[in-house]
């Protein structure tokens, strides 16, 4: 009985020794590491790895099968079950140890050379030269395998993206389709200065006061720029023509004073669409109030709760008159001017450039040589003509220490009510009295809301 027992014993510790020897030991192996365990202990973790690839895949198949629906069986390249399994075979061949992912490869390669039979025999038969579909499927099966990699939600992730790309093929090509040539060079010209220039860019201060930082100052044009661009887009997509209260909202975006110039000369031409333009004209300094407000919150987030709100409530200010105005004025107000033809360019940033850096000096030496009241007067002067330079100016010069936020605030709003002045010369003198006694009435009640914020502000 005794020796039974222990052959027994003997039996049970051969068995354990094997089944020691018998698991795999390479830490490449897909069986560790938190894949697919033979003792069962991670197989939860390999069967979410294998469903992520699973699931990028259905993500990307939905739309290509959606879009294809109307075709009949078996008369698409690939649909929801073949992109399922495209994704389902990127996760199971990652998790195949091979030398160098050679096998991951070898099944990127096949999914390349089904498509290329497949495009050849669908375009014999269509007429269509579009490789979209071949393209979608090799980057599904590349997500696959990173799902199965421990990165599942940068796949899924990625795979949504991908199919609303798919999705929205009729958008974009109805919007390449609108682009005219001078927009694209100018998109690609924004394009450059930002991701080419931008970041070649020392952020550092040069030159008297050590005023000039080359990143900032070129970080402001480009936030500038695209602004300006943006709203010359937005106007052209309302078509060739806008209305009058379009082109001041429209083109406020990119520059107040040049709407209002547009306007005047408009409301000249046609006298009965006085009462419109001078709404316009006024919805024009609003938009700017909300340019100004995006600008020093971008450049300094610390103004978001205090400055960038009382912009904001002038803006509101602004658009609440031109909205009283624009019901009052007669039926011709319905009329329409040409859109702004001016479109950003790379001698308009670097025109702009050059006078943000020169107010940038002139700010300072006047701050050492007349203390306060030199940078308000510096701010009253250039404000005439523009308030982003001095409003990118002084933000600068308050993230660094050199103003403080009281100062700042005074400067900027002084710029602001200088252009306001501006601007209302401008109306007066081109469009006639009508225009101006109006957009004057307009710019004061947008004063009279700022005094009376600041005074519930200060109790």
């Amino acid at each position: 009985m005794h020796g039974v027992m222990m052959l027994g014993r003997a039996a049970v510790s051969h068995l354990r020794q094997l089944k020691r020897t018998a698991r795999p030991q390479s830490e490449n192996c897909p069986f560790r590491k938190g894949r697919v365990d033979v003792d069962g202990m991670n197989l939860a973790q390999g069967a979410q790895a294998l469903g992520s690839a699973l699931a990028v895949g259905l993500l990307v198949g939905l739309e290509r099968g959606w879009r294809d629906r109307e075709l009949p069986e078996g008369g698409r390249v690939a649909g929801l079950r073949t992109f399922a399994l495209i994704g389902l075979a990127g996760g199971l061949l990652a998790l195949v140890p091979a030398p160098s992912g050679l096998l991951l490869a070898a099944g990127a390669l096949g999914v390349v050379l089904l498509f290329a039979v497949a495009f050849r025999r669908a375009s014999q038969a269509t007429g269509t030269l579009s490789i979209t579909s071949a393209v979608a499927g090799l980057a599904t099966y590349g997500l696959g395998a990173l799902a199965a990699t421990g990165h599942a939600i940068l796949a899924v992730g990625t795979a949504v993206i991908v199919a609303l790309l798919l999705d929205l093929k009729p958008l974009l090509h109805r919007w390449l389709r609108l682009i005219q040539p001078a927009e694209l060079n100018a998109l690609l010209q924004l394009g450059v200065l930002t991701a080419v220039v931008l970041p070649l860019l020392p952020d550092a201060g040069y030159g008297p006061y050590r005023a000039l930082n080359p990143f900032k100052l070129w970080m402001a044009v480009i936030l500038i720029a695209g602004l300006s661009l943006l709203g010359h887009v937005a106007a052209r997509l309302k078509g060739e023509q806008q209305g009058l209260l379009w082109t001041g909202l429209l083109g406020g975006l990119a520059s107040s004073t040049a709407a209002t110039l547009a306007l005047a000369r408009t409301a000249r031409a046609q006298p009965d669409l006085r009462a419109a333009a001078a709404a316009a004209i006024v919805a024009a300094c609003g938009v700017m109030f909300l340019r100004m407000a995006i600008v020093a919150t971008v450049l300094q987030p610390s103004l978001a709760g205090g400055m960038g709100v009382f912009l904001v409530l002038l803006a509101a200010a602004g658009f609440l008159f031109a909205a009283w105005q624009w019901r009052r004025r007669p039926a011709a107000g319905t009329a329409s001017v040409p859109a702004r033809d001016r479109l950003f360019d790379l001698p308009v940033a670097l025109g702009f450039g050059l006078v943000l850096a020169v107010v940038a000096v002139l700010v300072r030496a006047a701050r050492d040589a007349l203390g306060t009241a030199g940078i308000y007067g510096v701010a009253f002067v250039s404000g005439l003509a523009d308030v982003d330079a001095i409003l990118v100016s002084s933000v600068q010069m308050l993230a660094q220490g050199e103003l403080s936020a009281w100062t700042t605030a005074v400067a900027i709003l002084l710029a602001a009510s200088a252009n306001m002045v501006s601007k209302a010369a401008i109306a007066w003198s081109i469009a006639g009295r009508g225009v101006g006694v109006r957009v004057a009435g307009g710019f004061l009640f947008i004063s009279a809301a700022g005094l009376a914020a600041a005074a519930i502000q200060a109790r």
